[in-house]
């Protein structure tokens, strides 16, 4: 038995050939849209006919898409990445599609990546970059991180590895978390209230996931809770942060500024504010990106989908109960 994949996770084919040929070697056809990614929901309906597994991106996978008669065929939604907030998970399991993710690949590469725009944004190197390149000879003032307070909003897998490398700059660290871990605590995470993480910590990492609980969990009011002296660094889901509010943080100096990697809008329209706001890092959401990482997940992937076309069930899987269900598309 063989399948047709669809590649819609740029990183899949521009990592490396292996989980491609994995695939191939197992009789499957890969199929690459010719698209722009994210597609829309019509076009995704399109490329998903005939389609029995999907490498995801970043597109939306919603109820009308995977209840669609256009994707009667489809089996899996294999997410590249951690996250699976675009993929609606209660419809997929409804329809029997197996839903798969990447958990673990990522934690040391993001919390690097954190750690790299904490410490950009705190000694503002990108400001000394620009006047450099700009034939000028202008020093930048920025703030120390060694003995700060370091408040890490979720602290699961990737902000207990944020945590650990806080360490070396002797820093007091506080977590909110609804869900307290005893690895967090390990690290030396003091778990606090949302209230006081605010109010106390020189740099706030954000580091949750964005479950329908948690969007805009950064607004207005949280914002103006924060120290004037303060920085926010995202590097988790646009969606927890309320983009207008942030604007108006940096415009006003509510804050001494932000590093985000991650929007509500990917790509980020070419006029939203954000791109003028004064002391922001602003990255095309890089966090994920690195070679070596990239080419051990897309096996992972090829993996999981090939566990499922040979009846095995996949290591990484979010709706494990869709095993259980009459709906179930593998047979």
């Amino acid at each position: 038995m063989s399948w047709n994949i669809l590649n819609l996770a740029p990183t899949f084919r521009d990592a490396g050939p292996d989980g491609r040929e994995m695939l191939e070697a197992a009789g499957c056809t890969v199929v690459e849209t010719q698209r722009v990614c994210p597609l829309t929901a019509s076009d995704l309906l399109t490329d998903l006919s005939g389609i029995a597994a999907v490498v995801a991106g970043a597109d939306d996978y919603s109820s009308d898409v995977l209840t669609a008669p256009e994707t009667s065929g489809l089996k899996m939604v294999q997410r590249w990445g951690v996250g699976y907030d675009a993929v609606d998970i209660d419809a997929a399991t409804a329809a029997g599609i197996v839903v798969g993710y990447l958990p673990g690949f990522l934690d040391d590469t993001v919390a690097d990546y954190t750690w790299a725009l904490l410490l950009s944004i705190a000694r503002r190197i990108p400001w000394g970059q620009d006047t450099m390149r700009a034939g000028d000879w202008h020093v930048t003032w920025g703030h120390d991180v060694v003995e700060r307070t370091l408040g890490i909003v979720g602290c699961g897998r990737i902000g207990t590895a944020v945590a650990e490398r806080a360490k070396g700059f002797r820093m007091r660290l506080l977590g909110f978390d609804p869900f307290p871990n005893e690895a967090a605590r390990a690290a030396g995470v003091e778990f606090v209230s949302m209230e006081q993480l605010l109010e106390q910590s020189d740099f706030i990492c954000l580091n949750a996931a964005a479950t329908p609980e948690n969007r805009g969990l950064i607004g207005e009011p949280e914002l103006r809770r924060m120290k004037p002296t303060a920085y926010l660094i995202n590097t988790a889901r646009g969606a927890l942060l309320d983009e207008a509010a942030m604007v108006k943080a940096l415009n006003e100096e509510w804050i001494s500024g932000a590093a985000l990697d991650c929007f509500s809008e990917e790509p980020l329209p070419a006029d939203h504010p954000l791109r003028t706001a004064p002391n922001a890092i602003l990255c095309p959401h890089m966090a994920p990106y690195v070679w070596g990482n990239a080419r051990e997940m897309n096996r992972a992937a090829a993996q999981n989908i090939l566990d499922l076309l040979n009846g095995r069930r996949p290591e990484f899987i979010v709706n494990p109960e869709v095993f259980d269900s009459p709906q179930l598309r593998v047979l």
